[in-house]
């Protein structure tokens, strides 16, 4: 009897353990008066707005299906691309070609010369991202 092939099993990104600061500065300041996913989104996308200092640095750190970019590749990210896009996931515009790319923001991370609210904002996202957490 022939042996059976193994399929090799995926590795689950582990979510990240409970950060209670985080977890209130996102209840209190993005998704505090959201009533359902479309509220959710945009605060999201008013949250990041306003605490991006673009232009800034970035680096990406995962590949997705969607996006040109390769893990490592260093960007420019210009702005937050239009509320439209952004309806199911936060998507950066960055200087590619003209007029530019919009990716999304859970594959970048910003270089250490971003400003600290840059930082904190862009990592809020990772977060609910790596949580499961979704609108």
């Amino acid at each position: 009897m022939a042996a059976r092939p193994t399929r090799p099993t995926k590795r689950k990104a582990s979510r990240p353990k409970r950060d209670e600061v985080r977890e209130a500065r996102i209840q209190d300041e993005v998704v505090v008066d959201a009533h359902d996913s479309e509220e959710q989104a945009m605060g999201w996308y008013y949250y990041l707005e306003e605490r991006l200092a673009f232009p800034f640095t970035a680096r990406c750190v995962a590949e997705r299906a969607i996006s040109p970019l390769k893990v490592g590749d260093e960007v420019e990210v210009l702005r937050m691309t239009p509320e439209k896009e952004c309806e199911h996931d936060m998507f950066v515009m960055i200087r590619w070609e003209k007029p530019g790319l919009g990716v999304p923001l859970s594959q970048l991370n910003p270089a250490r010369d971003a400003g600290d609210e840059t930082r904190e904002a862009v990592a809020d996202w990772h977060y609910w991202v790596r949580q499961g957490y979704s609108f």
